[in-house]
Protein backbone atom coordinates (compact mmCIF):
# COMPACT_ATOMS: atom_id res chain seq x y z
CA UNK A 1 0.00 0.00 0.00
CA UNK A 2 2.88 2.36 0.86
CA UNK A 3 4.47 1.69 -2.54
CA UNK A 4 1.19 2.51 -4.32
CA UNK A 5 0.81 5.73 -2.29
CA UNK A 6 4.37 6.77 -3.16
CA UNK A 7 3.74 6.15 -6.86
CA UNK A 8 0.55 8.24 -6.70
CA UNK A 9 2.41 11.00 -4.88
CA UNK A 10 5.12 11.00 -7.56
CA UNK A 11 2.75 10.92 -10.53
CA UNK A 12 -0.03 13.11 -9.09
CA UNK A 13 1.44 15.45 -6.44
CA UNK A 14 -1.12 17.65 -4.69
CA UNK A 15 0.39 20.85 -6.09
CA UNK A 16 -0.67 19.67 -9.57
CA UNK A 17 -4.31 19.81 -8.47
CA UNK A 18 -6.29 21.60 -11.20
CA UNK A 19 -7.44 24.49 -8.99
CA UNK A 20 -4.02 24.99 -7.37
CA UNK A 21 -2.44 25.07 -10.84
CA UNK A 22 -5.03 27.66 -11.82
CA UNK A 23 -3.97 29.88 -8.90
CA UNK A 24 -0.33 29.59 -9.96
CA UNK A 25 -1.19 30.44 -13.57
CA UNK A 26 -3.15 33.56 -12.64
CA UNK A 27 -0.72 34.91 -10.03
CA UNK A 28 2.79 33.91 -11.12
CA UNK A 29 4.81 35.82 -13.67
CA UNK A 30 6.54 33.97 -16.47
CA UNK A 31 9.96 33.90 -14.83
CA UNK A 32 9.09 34.64 -11.22
CA UNK A 33 7.33 32.84 -8.38
CA UNK A 34 4.86 35.26 -6.86
CA UNK A 35 3.12 32.39 -5.04
CA UNK A 36 4.25 29.30 -3.15
CA UNK A 37 2.52 26.73 -0.97
CA UNK A 38 3.49 26.76 2.70
CA UNK A 39 2.67 25.35 6.13
CA UNK A 40 0.73 22.20 6.93
CA UNK A 41 0.00 21.16 3.35
CA UNK A 42 3.72 21.13 2.48
CA UNK A 43 4.66 19.49 5.78
CA UNK A 44 2.07 16.74 5.31
CA UNK A 45 3.04 16.23 1.66
CA UNK A 46 6.70 15.71 2.56
CA UNK A 47 5.75 13.43 5.43
CA UNK A 48 3.31 11.31 3.39
CA UNK A 49 0.39 12.41 5.56
CA UNK A 50 -3.12 13.31 4.49
CA UNK A 51 -3.29 16.88 3.20
CA UNK A 52 -5.97 19.09 4.68
CA UNK A 53 -6.08 22.88 4.45
CA UNK A 54 -4.20 24.50 1.57
CA UNK A 55 -2.25 27.65 2.47
CA UNK A 56 -0.34 29.80 0.02
CA UNK A 57 2.03 32.73 0.50
CA UNK A 58 2.53 35.49 -2.04
CA UNK A 59 4.67 38.55 -2.72
CA UNK A 60 1.56 40.23 -4.15
CA UNK A 61 -0.53 42.57 -2.01
CA UNK A 62 -4.17 41.64 -1.32
CA UNK A 63 -5.25 44.31 -3.80
CA UNK A 64 -3.05 42.82 -6.52
CA UNK A 65 -4.39 39.32 -5.83
CA UNK A 66 -7.99 40.57 -6.04
CA UNK A 67 -7.24 42.33 -9.32
CA UNK A 68 -5.50 39.33 -10.91
CA UNK A 69 -8.30 36.95 -9.90
CA UNK A 70 -11.10 39.18 -11.15
CA UNK A 71 -13.05 37.52 -13.97
CA UNK A 72 -11.77 34.05 -13.00
CA UNK A 73 -13.59 31.07 -11.52
CA UNK A 74 -12.42 32.04 -8.03
CA UNK A 75 -14.56 33.88 -5.54
CA UNK A 76 -12.30 36.08 -3.39
CA UNK A 77 -13.35 36.64 0.24
CA UNK A 78 -11.66 39.34 2.34
CA UNK A 79 -11.55 37.14 5.45
CA UNK A 80 -8.40 38.61 7.01
CA UNK A 81 -7.44 41.41 4.69
CA UNK A 82 -6.01 43.58 7.50
CA UNK A 83 -3.37 40.90 7.99
CA UNK A 84 -2.98 40.23 4.28
CA UNK A 85 -5.13 37.10 4.12
CA UNK A 86 -7.72 36.31 1.47
CA UNK A 87 -9.83 33.19 1.04
CA UNK A 88 -10.18 31.83 -2.48
CA UNK A 89 -13.21 29.68 -3.18
CA UNK A 90 -14.05 27.61 -6.22
CA UNK A 91 -16.87 25.10 -6.09
CA UNK A 92 -16.52 23.60 -2.59
CA UNK A 93 -12.74 23.94 -2.37
CA UNK A 94 -11.16 26.67 -0.25
CA UNK A 95 -7.62 28.07 -0.33
CA UNK A 96 -6.09 30.71 1.93
CA UNK A 97 -3.51 33.06 0.47
CA UNK A 98 -1.53 35.53 2.55
CA UNK A 99 0.85 38.29 1.52
CA UNK A 100 4.41 37.85 2.82
CA UNK A 101 4.72 39.65 6.15
CA UNK A 102 7.13 40.70 8.82
CA UNK A 103 6.12 41.62 12.36
CA UNK A 104 6.29 45.26 13.38
CA UNK A 105 5.10 44.65 16.95
CA UNK A 106 3.32 41.92 18.92
CA UNK A 107 1.64 41.57 22.31
CA UNK A 108 1.47 37.78 22.51
CA UNK A 109 -2.04 37.78 21.12
CA UNK A 110 -2.17 40.09 18.10
CA UNK A 111 0.59 41.21 15.77
CA UNK A 112 1.02 44.38 13.76
CA UNK A 113 2.56 43.43 10.44
CA UNK A 114 3.94 45.08 7.34
CA UNK A 115 3.98 43.48 3.92
CA UNK A 116 7.24 42.42 2.31
CA UNK A 117 8.41 40.70 -0.86
CA UNK A 118 11.21 38.91 0.98
CA UNK A 119 10.52 35.18 1.44
CA UNK A 120 13.15 34.76 4.14
CA UNK A 121 11.74 37.62 6.24
CA UNK A 122 8.32 35.99 5.98
CA UNK A 123 9.78 32.67 7.12
CA UNK A 124 11.42 34.31 10.14
CA UNK A 125 8.03 35.20 11.67
CA UNK A 126 6.66 31.65 11.46
CA UNK A 127 6.56 29.39 14.51
CA UNK A 128 8.48 26.17 13.79
CA UNK A 129 11.03 25.12 11.21
CA UNK A 130 8.72 22.38 9.91
CA UNK A 131 6.07 25.02 9.12
CA UNK A 132 8.41 27.30 7.18
CA UNK A 133 8.96 25.08 4.15
CA UNK A 134 7.77 26.57 0.85
CA UNK A 135 6.88 24.66 -2.32
CA UNK A 136 6.61 26.24 -5.77
CA UNK A 137 4.48 25.24 -8.76
CA UNK A 138 7.17 22.85 -10.02
CA UNK A 139 7.65 21.08 -6.70
CA UNK A 140 10.87 22.92 -5.88
CA UNK A 141 11.49 23.42 -2.15
CA UNK A 142 12.58 26.66 -0.46
CA UNK A 143 13.64 25.74 3.07
CA UNK A 144 15.53 28.58 4.80
CA UNK A 145 15.47 26.98 8.28
CA UNK A 146 16.22 23.33 7.45
CA UNK A 147 12.67 22.35 8.33
CA UNK A 148 12.77 19.38 5.99
CA UNK A 149 15.65 17.87 7.96
CA UNK A 150 13.83 18.48 11.26
CA UNK A 151 10.67 16.92 9.82
CA UNK A 152 12.61 13.83 8.78
CA UNK A 153 14.12 13.59 12.27
CA UNK A 154 10.71 14.44 13.84
CA UNK A 155 12.13 17.42 15.72
CA UNK A 156 9.93 20.37 16.65
CA UNK A 157 12.11 23.48 16.78
CA UNK A 158 11.19 27.11 17.16
CA UNK A 159 12.56 29.40 14.48
CA UNK A 160 15.26 31.53 16.07
CA UNK A 161 14.80 32.49 19.71
CA UNK A 162 12.03 30.40 21.42
CA UNK A 163 11.33 33.18 23.94
CA UNK A 164 10.77 35.70 21.16
CA UNK A 165 8.61 33.33 19.09
CA UNK A 166 6.41 32.56 22.11
CA UNK A 167 6.05 36.22 23.10
CA UNK A 168 4.79 36.94 19.57
CA UNK A 169 1.89 34.52 20.07
CA UNK A 170 1.39 32.47 23.23
CA UNK A 171 -0.72 29.96 21.30
CA UNK A 172 2.61 28.63 20.05
CA UNK A 173 3.07 26.90 23.42
CA UNK A 174 0.01 24.75 22.77
CA UNK A 175 0.97 24.24 19.13
CA UNK A 176 4.43 23.14 20.29
CA UNK A 177 2.77 20.51 22.49
CA UNK A 178 0.49 19.38 19.67
CA UNK A 179 3.24 18.89 17.10
CA UNK A 180 5.52 17.27 19.67
CA UNK A 181 2.82 14.71 20.45
CA UNK A 182 1.97 14.21 16.78
CA UNK A 183 5.59 13.51 15.81
CA UNK A 184 6.44 11.72 19.08
CA UNK A 185 9.15 14.25 19.84
CA UNK A 186 9.22 14.12 23.64
CA UNK A 187 12.98 14.48 24.07
CA UNK A 188 13.38 18.24 24.52
CA UNK A 189 16.31 20.35 25.55
CA UNK A 190 15.86 21.68 29.06
CA UNK A 191 16.14 25.33 28.02
CA UNK A 192 13.13 25.09 25.67
CA UNK A 193 11.02 23.36 28.34
CA UNK A 194 12.09 25.98 30.88
CA UNK A 195 11.06 28.81 28.53
CA UNK A 196 7.69 27.15 27.86
CA UNK A 197 6.94 26.73 31.57
CA UNK A 198 7.95 30.32 32.24
CA UNK A 199 5.55 31.64 29.59
CA UNK A 200 2.48 29.52 30.39
CA UNK A 201 0.72 32.47 32.14
CA UNK A 202 0.75 34.27 28.78
CA UNK A 203 -1.88 31.81 27.54
CA UNK A 204 -4.41 33.77 29.62
CA UNK A 205 -4.10 36.57 27.04
CA UNK A 206 -5.49 34.33 24.29
CA UNK A 207 -9.11 34.07 23.25
CA UNK A 208 -10.80 30.91 24.46
CA UNK A 209 -11.93 30.16 20.89
CA UNK A 210 -8.33 29.97 19.63
CA UNK A 211 -7.32 27.69 22.50
CA UNK A 212 -10.34 25.42 22.00
CA UNK A 213 -9.53 25.09 18.30
CA UNK A 214 -6.12 23.69 19.30
CA UNK A 215 -7.72 21.41 21.90
CA UNK A 216 -9.87 19.78 19.22
CA UNK A 217 -6.81 19.20 17.02
CA UNK A 218 -5.02 17.62 19.99
CA UNK A 219 -7.92 15.26 20.76
CA UNK A 220 -7.73 13.97 17.18
CA UNK A 221 -4.11 12.83 17.55
CA UNK A 222 -3.94 9.05 17.33
CA UNK A 223 -1.07 8.85 19.84
CA UNK A 224 -2.46 11.32 22.39
CA UNK A 225 -2.22 8.63 25.07
CA UNK A 226 1.58 8.97 25.03
CA UNK A 227 1.26 12.27 26.91
CA UNK A 228 0.19 10.35 30.00
CA UNK A 229 3.43 8.35 30.00
CA UNK A 230 5.74 11.38 29.73
CA UNK A 231 5.96 13.16 33.07
CA UNK A 232 7.31 16.47 31.77
CA UNK A 233 4.69 16.82 29.06
CA UNK A 234 1.96 15.59 31.37
CA UNK A 235 2.90 18.27 33.91
CA UNK A 236 2.76 21.07 31.30
CA UNK A 237 -0.49 19.68 29.90
CA UNK A 238 -2.12 19.66 33.34
CA UNK A 239 -0.97 23.22 34.11
CA UNK A 240 -2.44 24.56 30.86
CA UNK A 241 -5.59 22.41 30.99
CA UNK A 242 -6.37 21.81 34.70
CA UNK A 243 -9.82 20.48 33.76
CA UNK A 244 -8.13 17.51 32.06
CA UNK A 245 -7.90 15.59 35.31
CA UNK A 246 -7.87 12.12 33.82
CA UNK A 247 -4.98 11.84 31.39
CA UNK A 248 -4.34 8.39 32.86
CA UNK A 249 -7.61 7.19 31.30
CA UNK A 250 -6.00 7.57 27.90
CA UNK A 251 -3.97 4.47 28.72
CA UNK A 252 -7.11 2.55 27.73
CA UNK A 253 -6.44 3.76 24.20
CA UNK A 254 -3.33 1.58 24.03
CA UNK A 255 -5.63 -1.20 22.86
CA UNK A 256 -5.85 -0.72 19.08
CA UNK A 257 -9.45 -1.82 18.68
CA UNK A 258 -10.70 0.25 21.59
CA UNK A 259 -8.67 3.20 20.30
CA UNK A 260 -10.44 2.87 16.94
CA UNK A 261 -13.81 3.09 18.66
CA UNK A 262 -12.83 6.11 20.75
CA UNK A 263 -10.95 8.09 18.10
CA UNK A 264 -13.97 8.07 15.79
CA UNK A 265 -15.38 10.71 18.16
CA UNK A 266 -13.01 13.45 19.34
CA UNK A 267 -15.74 14.53 21.79
CA UNK A 268 -15.44 11.11 23.41
CA UNK A 269 -11.76 11.82 24.11
CA UNK A 270 -12.82 15.06 25.80
CA UNK A 271 -15.34 13.11 27.87
CA UNK A 272 -12.62 10.71 29.04
CA UNK A 273 -10.45 13.64 30.10
CA UNK A 274 -13.20 15.58 31.86
CA UNK A 275 -16.10 13.60 33.28
CA UNK A 276 -16.33 12.69 36.96
CA UNK A 277 -18.87 13.12 39.78
CA UNK A 278 -18.34 16.90 39.81
CA UNK A 279 -19.40 19.55 37.29
CA UNK A 280 -15.87 19.66 35.86
CA UNK A 281 -17.17 19.15 32.32
CA UNK A 282 -19.66 22.01 32.70
CA UNK A 283 -16.91 24.33 33.88
CA UNK A 284 -14.86 23.37 30.81
CA UNK A 285 -17.68 24.02 28.31
CA UNK A 286 -18.47 27.35 29.97
CA UNK A 287 -14.81 28.40 30.05
CA UNK A 288 -14.25 27.67 26.36
CA UNK A 289 -17.71 28.78 25.17
CA UNK A 290 -18.27 25.51 23.37
CA UNK A 291 -21.23 24.56 21.19
CA UNK A 292 -24.54 23.54 22.73
CA UNK A 293 -24.09 20.17 21.04
CA UNK A 294 -20.90 19.48 23.03
CA UNK A 295 -22.52 20.69 26.27
CA UNK A 296 -25.48 18.34 25.78
CA UNK A 297 -23.20 15.48 24.70
CA UNK A 298 -21.05 15.71 27.85
CA UNK A 299 -24.07 16.20 30.11
CA UNK A 300 -25.69 13.09 28.65
CA UNK A 301 -22.58 10.93 29.19
CA UNK A 302 -22.14 12.34 32.69
CA UNK A 303 -25.71 11.62 33.76
CA UNK A 304 -26.18 8.20 32.19
CA UNK A 305 -22.70 6.83 32.88
CA UNK A 306 -23.48 6.89 36.59
CA UNK A 307 -26.98 5.60 35.95
CA UNK A 308 -25.52 2.67 33.97
CA UNK A 309 -23.13 1.96 36.84
CA UNK A 310 -26.08 1.71 39.25
CA UNK A 311 -28.36 -0.24 36.88
CA UNK A 312 -26.85 -3.58 35.83
CA UNK A 313 -29.63 -3.98 33.25
CA UNK A 314 -28.92 -0.68 31.49
CA UNK A 315 -27.18 -2.32 28.50
CA UNK A 316 -29.16 -5.57 28.62
CA UNK A 317 -32.79 -5.84 29.71
CA UNK A 318 -33.35 -2.06 29.55
CA UNK A 319 -31.38 -1.52 26.33
CA UNK A 320 -34.38 -1.18 24.01
CA UNK A 321 -36.01 1.29 26.38
CA UNK A 322 -32.86 3.41 26.60
CA UNK A 323 -32.41 3.45 22.83
CA UNK A 324 -36.07 4.42 22.44
CA UNK A 325 -35.64 7.43 24.74
CA UNK A 326 -32.17 8.57 23.65
CA UNK A 327 -31.50 7.19 20.10
CA UNK A 328 -28.84 4.74 18.92
CA UNK A 329 -26.00 7.24 18.41
CA UNK A 330 -26.11 8.48 22.01
CA UNK A 331 -26.31 4.99 23.50
CA UNK A 332 -23.39 3.79 21.34
CA UNK A 333 -21.29 6.76 22.55
CA UNK A 334 -22.28 5.97 26.12
CA UNK A 335 -21.40 2.28 25.66
CA UNK A 336 -17.93 3.20 24.36
CA UNK A 337 -17.38 5.60 27.25
CA UNK A 338 -18.71 3.15 29.85
CA UNK A 339 -16.62 0.18 28.74
CA UNK A 340 -13.48 2.32 28.28
CA UNK A 341 -13.65 3.06 32.00
CA UNK A 342 -15.29 -0.05 33.45
CA UNK A 343 -14.16 -2.97 31.28
CA UNK A 344 -11.58 -1.76 28.74
CA UNK A 345 -10.22 -5.27 28.16
CA UNK A 346 -13.58 -6.86 27.39
CA UNK A 347 -13.54 -6.00 23.68
CA UNK A 348 -15.89 -8.80 22.68
CA UNK A 349 -18.53 -7.36 24.98
CA UNK A 350 -18.09 -3.89 23.44
CA UNK A 351 -18.22 -5.30 19.90
CA UNK A 352 -21.32 -7.37 20.60
CA UNK A 353 -23.09 -4.51 22.36
CA UNK A 354 -22.43 -1.97 19.59
CA UNK A 355 -23.61 -4.44 16.95
CA UNK A 356 -26.72 -5.19 19.01
CA UNK A 357 -27.55 -1.48 19.29
CA UNK A 358 -27.00 -0.91 15.57
CA UNK A 359 -29.32 -3.76 14.58
CA UNK A 360 -31.91 -3.17 17.30
CA UNK A 361 -35.42 -2.52 16.01
CA UNK A 362 -37.22 -0.02 18.20
CA UNK A 363 -40.87 0.51 17.22
CA UNK A 364 -42.52 3.91 17.09
CA UNK A 365 -45.24 4.68 19.60
CA UNK A 366 -48.43 3.87 17.62
CA UNK A 367 -50.61 6.67 19.03
CA UNK A 368 -50.62 10.37 18.14
CA UNK A 369 -52.53 13.43 19.24
CA UNK A 370 -54.39 13.34 15.94
CA UNK A 371 -55.61 9.80 16.74
CA UNK A 372 -57.13 11.00 20.02
CA UNK A 373 -58.73 14.05 18.36
CA UNK A 374 -60.35 11.71 15.83
CA UNK A 375 -61.66 9.77 18.82
CA UNK A 376 -63.48 12.88 19.99
CA UNK A 377 -60.92 14.41 22.37
CA UNK A 378 -60.39 18.18 22.39
CA UNK A 379 -56.87 19.36 21.60
CA UNK A 380 -54.93 20.60 24.61
CA UNK A 381 -52.79 19.55 27.57
CA UNK A 382 -55.10 16.65 28.43
CA UNK A 383 -54.17 14.80 25.22
CA UNK A 384 -50.45 15.08 26.02
CA UNK A 385 -50.97 13.74 29.55
CA UNK A 386 -52.97 10.73 28.30
CA UNK A 387 -50.41 9.90 25.59
CA UNK A 388 -47.58 10.07 28.11
CA UNK A 389 -49.31 7.66 30.52
CA UNK A 390 -50.28 5.22 27.76
CA UNK A 391 -46.73 5.32 26.34
CA UNK A 392 -45.32 4.45 29.78
CA UNK A 393 -47.48 1.30 30.00
CA UNK A 394 -46.64 0.42 26.36
CA UNK A 395 -42.90 0.60 27.14
CA UNK A 396 -43.32 -1.45 30.33
CA UNK A 397 -44.96 -4.15 28.18
CA UNK A 398 -41.89 -4.31 25.93
CA UNK A 399 -43.43 -1.99 23.31
CA UNK A 400 -46.04 -4.61 22.57
CA UNK A 401 -49.72 -3.80 23.19
CA UNK A 402 -52.65 -4.55 20.93
CA UNK A 403 -54.85 -1.75 19.60
CA UNK A 404 -57.63 -2.91 21.89
CA UNK A 405 -55.33 -2.63 24.93
CA UNK A 406 -54.24 0.86 23.90
CA UNK A 407 -57.85 2.02 23.50
CA UNK A 408 -58.74 0.60 26.92
CA UNK A 409 -55.84 2.54 28.43
CA UNK A 410 -57.05 5.73 26.75
CA UNK A 411 -60.46 5.26 28.36
CA UNK A 412 -58.87 4.45 31.71
CA UNK A 413 -56.67 7.57 31.77
CA UNK A 414 -59.36 9.92 30.42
Amino acid sequence: MLIVDNIKKFLFPFYKNKKIKEIFVHLNNKNKNNVMLVGGCVRNYLNNEQIGDIDLATTLTPGEVIKKLANTNFKVLKTGIDHGTLTLQQDKEIFEITTLREDVSTDGRHAKVSFTDNWEKDSNRRDFTINAIYLDQNGKIFDPHNGRRDLKEKKIKFIGNPQQRIEEDYLRIIRFLRFSIQYKNFEKDKDTIKIIKKNIPGILKLSKERIFSEIIKITKLSNLSEVASNNEFKEIFEIIFPEFKYLNRLNALENKKLKKYIMLECNLVLALLLIDHSDNHNYFTHKYKTSNFLKEYLNFLHKYFYEAKKNRNFFSKDLKRNVFFHNKEKIISLAKFYYSLIKPKNLKKIDDLINEIKTLRVPEFPLTGEYLINKGFKSGRKIGEILKRVEKVWIENDFNLKKEDLNNLIKKFN
